[in-house]
This record gives C-alpha cells, sequence and structure tokens, in this order.
C-alpha cells in the first residue's frame, strides 16, 4: 500500500525543485537519501525532508510490515506550481520591475519494493 506526503508553498521555483525531484525519481529510498545528503541544491533539504514524512506515513498505515527503506522506492514525485507573490521593484524614469516570487508544491509517494522489479 502507497503512502504520500505532500510540501505546499515552498519559497523555491518550481523549475528548481524540479530538477531536484528528478535527481531521484524512481529510485529506491535509501538510494535516494544518499544522493540528497550529496546534493549542493539547497532544494535537496526540502525533498529530504517531504521524502523522510512520507516513509513515516508509510509506516504509520502498514504498523505489522516491517519496511526499511531499501524495501521502499519513490513511485512518484512531481512538483507542481504554488502561489506568485508579485512585487514591484523601483526602475530608473519613474518606471517600475516587476519581480515574481514563486512557490511551489511538491508530492511524493513512496510504495514497496516488488521481487519481480
Amino acid at each position: 500500500m502507497q503512502a504520500k506526503a505532500v510540501l505546499r508553498h515552498t519559497p523555491t521555483s518550481p523549475r528548481k525543485m524540479r530538477i531536484v525531484a528528478g535527481l531521484v525519481r524512481g529510485k529506491q529510498v535509501d538510494q535516494a537519501k544518499a544522493i540528497l545528503l550529496n546534493s549542493t541544491k539547497a532544494a535537496s533539504r526540502n525533498v529530504m525532508q517531504t521524502l523522510r514524512s512520507a516513509v513515516a506515513n508509510y509506516s504509520q498505515k502498514n504498523p505489522d510490515e516491517r519496511a526499511g527503506d531499501n524495501d521502499l522506492f519513490i513511485r512518484e514525485i512531481y512538483v507542481d506550481e504554488g502561489p506568485t507573490m508579485k512585487r514591484m521593484l523601483p526602475a530608473p524614469m519613474g518606471r517600475a520591475y516587476r519581480i515574481r516570487k514563486r512557490s511551489n508544491h511538491l508530492t511524493i509517494v513512496v510504495d514497496k519494493c516488488n521481487p519481480a522489479e
């Protein structure tokens, strides 16, 4: 049975978060944690936090099953665009530059590995 964790309103652009999500897509949880720990991207901390939450949710949903990090894998990971805060920055000659502060929603679904896979 799968378990899901969602991290909403992360103040990072979705484009930057999708790069990190692509690194761990389809990997086993222990491999994904190793990749995220050695990543230099700032978004990897948020992905690691959400991955730990998804693993904890899996153990809560399946209390009779003893599943370690090497038994679980990331079935789905995707990044959706969150709300954008719009700000104005003064520019020369009475103009204004628009600043868009983007955010995203990260969703991770973990499941147990099948021996056939």
